[in-house]
């Protein structure tokens, strides 16, 4: 049984999505990599090849829910160091990361005023999906 909240999450993720994908487009294979270590909301993450510029935002694979990593810091290695916008309970080390080529986008415009969204756009208000065909990064 879905709830209001988790449809509208799915809503407004599946349009995040689609803009990211469209920004994307370009760009080829973007690099993929590993969790290579995880301390609470830390994660950092080896690449074989291009590391994803700070700031950008990695989607871990492999999960029920959609996690998003942001880019801080370049350790070296190929390593990059992240900052997950959600909890990291049951990530593991190898688990899969793609670089979305893009850093975290959120719905703007007059759709969003009044709402209350968490910081990768997704509604929390349980007011159903924000229908914005306009995103912004959050930096």
């Amino acid at each position: 049984k879905t709830t209001v909240a988790a449809r509208n999450i799915n809503t407004t993720a599946a349009l995040s999505a689609q803009a990211q994908k469209q920004d994307t487009k370009a760009a080829g294979n973007l690099p993929r990599g590993r969790i290579v270590a995880v301390i609470g909301a830390v994660v950092d993450v080896q690449f074989d090849e291009g590391l994803p510029p700070i700031l950008n935002a990695l989607e871990v694979h492999g999960r029920s829910t959609k996690l998003i990593l942001e880019v801080s810091q370049h350790l070296g290695d190929n390593v990059v160091r992240t900052i997950a916008m959600d909890g990291t309970e049951g990530l593991v080390r190898g688990q899969k990361v793609v670089d979305t080529g893009n850093p975290i986008k959120i719905p703007v415009g007059p759709e969003t005023l009044g709402r209350i969204m968490n910081v990768i756009g997704e509604p929390i208000d349980e007011r159903g999906p924000i229908n914005s065909k306009h995103f912004a990064p959050i930096h």
